[in-house]
């Protein structure tokens, strides 16, 4: 069941955005690498998703919520990420998971938060437009935001934007690419014997 519809509400506090994160050229050059990547089924409760993933950095199983070592990020993308890392206010190393979604026509991500392990996120979004939605709290108390986000812009959730409020993505109209970069709360905590569990939800 859909949750009860609730008034829009002003964007929430932490969140940052900014239009033309890339160039036209720049993301035509990232697309292109993305295009050779190879992307992974995201399977949760025995369904498999429309949309497909590849981690850099740290590898997160959506099943068992597992974080493990995993291919660094190709070259091709540190220019990104050192410009994610800029508006985000943090070094280019602390942006230690990056997440790569495929989303073909049609695909979407539900109201989720980002597993618990992951500190800032920030994104960077190319080719076709999406709108990322928000909520929080429930019933008559619910509020929604809704911002659009158009090629090669980028976010970045801290704060309340991050620990108080979900965000989905309604279907996408053509194929989109989402470039997601985290940062890890307490790294030795979740990584202190190479691979920690990750508590709660496997939508991240």
């Amino acid at each position: 069941m859909s949750p009860p519809s609730a008034a829009p509400a002003p964007l929430p506090a932490g969140l940052v955005f900014q239009e033309e994160l890339l160039t036209p050229g720049e993301e035509r050059e990232v697309v292109a690498e993305l295009e050779r990547t190879e992307f992974g089924a995201v399977v949760m409760h025995g369904q498999a998703a429309r949309r497909t993933v590849r981690h850099y950095g740290l590898g997160y199983a959506y099943e068992s919520r597992v974080l493990t070592p995993t291919d660094p990020l190709p070259g091709e993308l540190e220019p990104m990420r050192r410009r994610v890392a800029e508006l985000a206010g943090v070094e280019p190393d602390a942006l230690a998971q990056t997440l790569v979604t495929r989303y073909p026509p049609g695909a979407t991500i539900g109201w989720h938060r980002d597993a618990p392990p992951f500190g800032v996120v920030a994104g960077v979004s190319l080719l076709a437009p999406a709108r990322m939605r928000f909520q929080r709290g429930a019933g008559q108390e619910r509020v929604v935001a809704e911002l659009l986000l158009p090629p090669r812009s980028a976010y970045v959730l801290a704060g309340e934007a991050r620990t108080a409020w979900q965000h989905s993505i309604p279907a996408v109209r053509e194929l989109r690419y989402s470039v997601t970069f985290r940062t890890l709360r307490n790294p030795q905590r979740w990584l202190g014997d190479g691979a920690r569990s990750a508590a709660n939800p496997p939508d991240g």
